[in-house]
């Protein structure tokens, strides 16, 4: 969802580096554009069961039986205005200006239950799942997936001047609905591109990651978006005034989570707040909003993009493209990761992000080379689109690479073992950590590098306070800060409670490819504990730049459906996986990883007891030893996927 954007998905493409007055002239020329050459038609739209979706539609003013057009459709719980047939959008009418040039039939819609359309909304609900009664607001057979079905079927019958073929795209939320029209596609959806799609809160989107809820983020959003809304509204109004200069000190102040509900703040007028409380592990309520068991028998055309910068949904983009991959053999799917941020390629220019340069416009790169002549080919049976499986950009080269199948193949297994005195030794390509053995036997032949391993060797540890978190970003921030997945993290490693590790200089190029695995031995004086672990590319002038960063609740490190308590002081493994990577440690960097347990305030407190943590009290938040073994029976160690 747009977590960081409180705004429609398609209004990203306002946002540029141009001057304000260049932006107001371009407003005016594409909005000059839109009129000139297409028809507003505002319908509201009835679904099997008679609820109305309101829905917006662009019609080319050419557009007949000679010349018909495909539908490109968005459907979005962020409004499908601006409502009324004298009122075009300021750009557009299309999700980018390429489309818009090229001419479709435009079609925005907003999703049951938001904005001027009828029902009730629900979060995420894809076809072929099971609600829990509790909150089964549909019938058996109505699910988004039967909504974009049935406004298909009244598309391609009331609007005239059509070809007979409809193409989805989204970004963020509108992304899976995009995803969402592909179980039990109406046989007319030819194309479809989710773009950042949410595909499993729980997991790796937006509400938590891993088990850990990601409190900065959802407390802007839903103060927006969970308003009630006991009729169609054309606009919404936050619950709350939220605009603090320091988000640490604020959420610090807050203190358990559970005084978000007080009367200053959400009050209990947030349902899908109270739902993301209520719903601590991964039970009925997030499996059925899990839509990758859904995605099977896929007929469309996908291409699923993503950002390796996405704070909100890097793991919806990677994690569709590999759900549609494994269970459609012979699908027509192809994957695009870029170096962006949410959404940023639907920007007018990408050509840098923070400190980082790529040299060339990225964004426009996308729209003109992929985005465009998929739908082109696939609605207009125009041009050719052949690209690879995978086109993805390396983020230590600064380079577009293309690749037949993603994670490619082959690739070696590389493990970094973590060692006393914060070093990181790099072994494989076929050690398996767990196998201590393998570690100790010097005739071993897969050993490129045997580190020396003693089983005497005391652990790391550090003092975990709730009371004094290790902040996710250095400095005063209000809001979130976006840059935090590319920032310098010597400011994390100069705390006593982060623990850091670094290869030697690298003597070669080091390439690597897919997910990231962590296998972390670790023990704590209390009974819960989180744990982030960082990779990082440490620089010749020291400059620690984050390359991908993870967090899991250590409370579902055996289940995420059923909860443990950690047996104080007793060692406990703790594996899990970060989102792919595409990145190369250059020769003459040193890799390097880091481990803390708290990430404020992008991430709640964990109490460190075991306690359900949104009825959590103040005394319940108590300071921790953790210790991170590093010794031949409990070798720590993260394993990643090294191209040859």
């Amino acid at each position: 969802m747009l977590r960081s954007y409180f705004a429609p998905a398609f209004l990203l493409v306002i946002c540029a580096a141009s001057a304000p007055a260049a932006r107001a002239q371009t407003r005016v020329q594409d909005s000059t554009f839109v009129r000139q050459n297409y028809t507003k038609l505002d319908r509201q739209i009835p679904m099997r069961d008679g609820t109305k979706l309101y829905t917006t539609i662009y019609v080319p003013k050419d557009a007949s039986a000679a010349t018909p057009y495909p539908f490109l459709m968005t459907r979005t719980p962020y409004s499908a205005g601006p409502y009324g047939e004298q009122k075009y959008r300021l750009r557009g009418p299309g999700p980018s200006r390429e489309l818009s040039q090229e001419k479709y039939i435009f079609v925005y819609q907003d999703v049951r239950g938001r904005y001027m359309s009828e029902g009730k909304f629900e979060e995420m609900t894809p076809a072929g799942t099971t609600y829990p009664d509790k909150q089964a607001v549909f019938k058996s057979a109505i699910s988004e997936s039967s909504d974009t079905y049935d406004t298909i079927e009244w598309l391609l019958k009331n609007v005239a001047g059509n070809n007979g073929r409809v193409g989805m795209v989204g970004i963020s939320y509108p992304g899976f609905y995009a995803s969402a029209a592909l179980p039990n596609a109406h046989p007319a959806l030819k194309a479809v591109s989710p773009q950042a799609p949410v595909t499993d809160e729980f997991i790796g989107d937006d509400a938590r990651h891993k088990g850990a809820f990601f409190l900065l983020d959802n407390f802007e959003f839903t103060n927006y978006f969970d308003v009630p809304r006991p009729k169609p509204v054309a606009e919404y109004q936050p619950l709350f005034k939220f605009e603090p200069t320091d988000s640490y000190k604020f959420f610090l102040e807050l203190g358990p989570i559970k005084n978000a509900n007080g009367p200053k703040y959400f009050n209990n007028r947030a349902r899908i707040w109270n739902e993301y409380q209520e719903h601590e592990t991964y039970d009925a309520y997030w499996q059925a909003r899990n839509i990758r068991p859904a995605l099977t028998g896929v007929k469309p055309a996908v291409l699923v993009v993503g950002g390796w910068f996405d704070a909100e949904d890097l793991f919806g983009a990677l994690n569709t493209y590999k759900a549609i991959e494994k269970q459609n053999p012979g699908a027509t799917n192809r994957l695009v990761m870029g170096p962006w941020t949410h959404g940023a390629w639907a920007r007018p220019d990408w050509s840098k992000f923070g400190s980082l340069s790529f040299g060339s416009n990225t964004a426009e790169t996308f729209r003109q080379t992929l985005e465009t002549p998929f739908f082109n080919f696939y609605l207009k049976d125009k041009g050719s689109f052949n690209p690879a499986e995978a086109t993805v950009f390396n983020t230590g080269t600064n380079e577009w690479k293309m690749y037949p199948a993603w994670p490619p193949a082959p690739s070696e297994t590389r493990t970094l073992l973590i060692q006393e005195n914060g070093h990181l030794a790099v072994v494989g390509p076929a050690v398996e950590t767990k196998v201590s053995k393998a570690l100790r036997d010097s005739n071993n032949p897969h050993i490129t590098r045997l580190p020396t391993v003693n089983k005497l060797v005391p652990p790391s540890q550090y003092l975990s306070d709730p009371a004094n978190p290790v902040p996710y970003t250095d400095g005063v921030r209000g809001g979130r800060n976006n840059e935090y997945m590319i920032e310098d993290q010597r400011f994390a490693a100069k705390r006593p409670d982060v623990l850091s590790f670094r290869t030697e200089t690298l003597p070669n190029d080091l390439t690597v490819a897919g997910p990231i695995n962590a296998d972390l031995w670790v023990s704590t004086s209390g009974t819960d504990a989180d744990f982030i672990v960082k990779v990082i590319d440490e620089l010749p002038d020291g400059t620690q730049r984050l390359v991908r960063a993870e967090v899991m609740r250590g409370r579902f490190r055996n289940s995420f459906s059923k909860p443990e308590a950690f047996k104080p002081n007793q060692p406990a493994e703790v594996k899990y996986e970060l989102p792919d990577v595409l990145h190369t440690f250059q020769k003459g960097h040193r890799l390097m990883v880091q481990v803390q347990s708290t990430w404020f305030p992008l991430v709640d407190r964990n109490p460190q007891t075991f306690v359900p943590i949104a009825q959590a009290e103040a005394k319940d938040f108590q300071k921790a030893t953790i210790r991170l073994y590093h010794d031949a029976a409990h070798p720590s160690a993260v394993q990643v996927s090294v191209l040859p």
